[in-house]
């Protein structure tokens, strides 16, 4: 299978795909309703750094993992290896039916959001707010024409957007910490105020949280088309993702430097109002320009690498064969990448940004948790030789695996987001009659799977 399609990405491409799938608008748009849950410096803290103790634990494992399975797909490929077809498929008709939508629907929907009012218009009000959605729509055309025509055009676009969100974001850090905290003094106290904690409202800001953290695991799709794979991908995994860890927990403290809590959850981009209280009407330009830029690499980053899902799939027989197929001249996954464009394009016309966004973190996390779990069934594997073994070999995995069972019996018990979650889960496993309705009926399993 990763013989079709050329290994041209090298180490800062492969971090860059990283950081630029992660860092998107969930930094600047999250703080606020993870600041109405937990509203004190510590809690809030403390949601980001467990976010990043988090994605790093999956991170070590899915580091592991990709250097003894560098191949498209990723994550599918994890999952059919140690899990077989059935699993796989499933992960593949999430991906289809909610993950992949939601994420280039919610995402395109904030470049959008930002574009517009770069130019000057509230989005806010008719005839605008319709906008929104038609320029989130070019927006996901745009990214994904780019990848079409090359894996280079794609990761291009990806670099020089990475760079210019991860400097900007910085920028917005230093100011905060040079000029804004010796004017204020800080907003760190008082540290825990008073009703500002509960493991019910932790397990919720939590979902907010790993929003933003989410994209860690979306360079594994092109381990296919990393070069020096064995190498590549374990360290491109673990540097993008404490690069990601660094910069959030930084972004946080800087707006805790300029901002009270109470004001950060009533900021629905916090970073504008932390620059404007700086540096007045610029600042407010230069965030909207930065938040633009970020969602625009994340969106490219998420077409660069989800159709490669779709891919793999169709090379396995699980999936239309047509989807498999590779462009002649430009030597890409076009059809994939064409289907993936037009799932996302129908869903950024008919939700909005919540919806969107809060269908995708529970629906993509069982199967991380389940791609985590492979590795102890995958390292009593004869042929398994990993470049990279996990430290703690036992511990990251397992926490990984509670923290996710955690936030799903949370989501399932609190009143506001329960049937929510429940028709995002029973989404997936109508997935289960499909897969024996039709490619189930074919012979195979994690130990006939295609390498």
């Amino acid at each position: 299978m990763s013989s079709q399609l050329p290994r041209r990405l090298g180490l800062f491409s492969t971090v860059a795909v990283l950081v630029g799938s992660t860092i998107g608008s969930g930094i600047f748009r999250s703080p606020a309703g993870i600041a109405q849950r937990l509203p004190g410096p510590i809690p809030l803290l403390a949601a980001w750094v467990t976010g990043g103790v988090f994605a790093l634990c999956g991170a070590l494992t899915l580091a592991e993992l990709a250097g003894a399975f560098p191949r498209t797909g990723g994550l599918y490929v994890f999952l059919r290896e140690a899990w077989g077809r059935l699993p796989a498929f499933l992960f593949g008709w999430a991906e289809l039916l909610i993950i992949r939508a939601a994420a280039l629907g919610a995402i395109s929907t904030t470049f959008a959001e930002y574009f517009l009012r770069v130019l000057g218009y509230n989005t806010t009000v008719a005839p605008y707010d319709a906008y929104v959605h038609y320029v989130a729509a070019v927006a996901i055309a745009l990214t994904a024409t780019f990848n079409y025509v090359g894996l280079r055009w794609g990761s291009l676009v990806q670099n020089v957007t990475t760079i210019a969100k991860y400097g900007g974001l910085l920028f917005i850090v230093l100011l905060a910490l040079a000029l804004g905290l010796p004017h204020t003094g800080g907003y760190f106290t008082p540290a825990v105020p008073q009703g500002s904690f509960t493991l019910s409202a932790f397990g919720l800001a939590l979902v907010s949280v790993l929003w933003a953290y989410d994209g860690w695991e979306d360079v594994t799709f092109v381990g296919g088309e990393v070069a020096n794979p064995r190498r590549n991908l374990p360290m491109g995994i673990i540097i993008g993702t404490l690069a990601v860890i660094a910069i959030y927990a930084l972004a946080n403290i800087a707006y805790l430097a300029v901002l009270p809590v109470g004001q950060i959850s009533r900021s629905p981009l916090v970073a504008a109002d932390v620059a404007e209280k700086i540096m007045g009407a610029p600042g407010v330009v230069f965030v909207a320009l930065t938040v633009m830029i970020s969602a625009f690499g994340t969106l490219n980053g998420s077409i660069l690498t989800a159709p490669r899902i779709f891919f793999a799939m169709a090379d396995d027989g699980l999936f239309f064969r047509a989807v498999a197929r590779v462009h002649p001249r430009f030597q890409t996954p076009y059809v994939s990448i064409v289907l993936c464009a037009l799932l996302g394009i129908i869903f950024v016309l008919v939700r909005d940004f919540q919806q969107l966004a809060d269908a995708f973190v529970i629906a993509i996390v069982p199967f991380l948790a389940l791609g985590v779990a492979g590795v102890f069934v995958l390292r009593k594997r004869s042929d398994y030789d990993p470049p990279f073994r996990m430290p703690g070999r036992t511990v990251a995995p397992a926490l990984f695996i509670l923290a996710t069972v955690f936030l799903l019996v949370n989501a399932i018990a609190d009143p506001g987001s329960r049937w929510a979650t429940v028709g995002v889960l029973g989404g997936i496993l109508l997935g289960i009659p499909v897969f024996y309705a039709t490619v189930g009926r074919e012979p195979g399993d994690a130990a006939s799977a295609k390498p």
